[in-house]
């Protein structure tokens, strides 16, 4: 375990895509509308998590007043758009469920994504008095920050692609 109050950093010599999805709660009250699209999740992330080689490398859900944001980090664009296409993963029945319901609802509940892709010496990080997550915990090396990654800017540099 490591000391928690030791400040850390992660970095990665891979493209680590970032990804959010959520869903928003437009009328709350219409439990029925928007269940099924919120269980749909944990039965994705469950599937991700048993199987490291579609691609998932980290992942944590946060509830805010308008609904849940999960945010995940995977191994490459490929490796996620192949999850979100294959129709032998939980994905592409939630996908077509949702859809099928979304008419229905009439915009009670609503979804969204963001897709970023995080290349090494763009990215910094650091954790402090915290749990590994996040970035931290998807990438190949979390140490403590020593003198070469003192500031944020060392930090980028010091996850960047060595000169050859």
């Amino acid at each position: 375990m490591t000391d928690r109050t030791v400040p850390m950093t992660a970095t990665d010599e891979d493209d680590v895509v970032v990804f959010l999805i959520g869903m928003t709660f437009n009328r709350i009250w219409k439990v029925r509308s928007w269940w099924p699209t919120f269980t749909a999740m944990p039965r994705m992330i469950k599937e991700l998590e048993a199987a490291p080689e579609l691609g998932l490398l980290s992942t944590r859900t946060t509830i805010g007043s308008r609904g849940p944001t999960v945010i995940q980090y995977w191994r490459s664009v490929e490796h996620l758009e192949r999850f979100a296409r294959a129709k032998d993963h939980t994905h592409t029945p939630a996908w077509a469920a949702f859809m099928k319901s979304a008419a229905a609802t009439n915009g009670d509940v609503g979804i969204w994504h963001e897709t970023f892709v995080t290349r090494p010496g763009e990215r910094e990080t650091i954790y402090h008095a915290t749990p590994r997550f996040g970035f931290g915990k998807a990438a190949s090396r979390y140490a403590p920050i020593g003198p070469a990654e003192a500031t944020a800017k060392k930090r980028r540099q010091a996850g960047a692609p060595s000169a050859t």
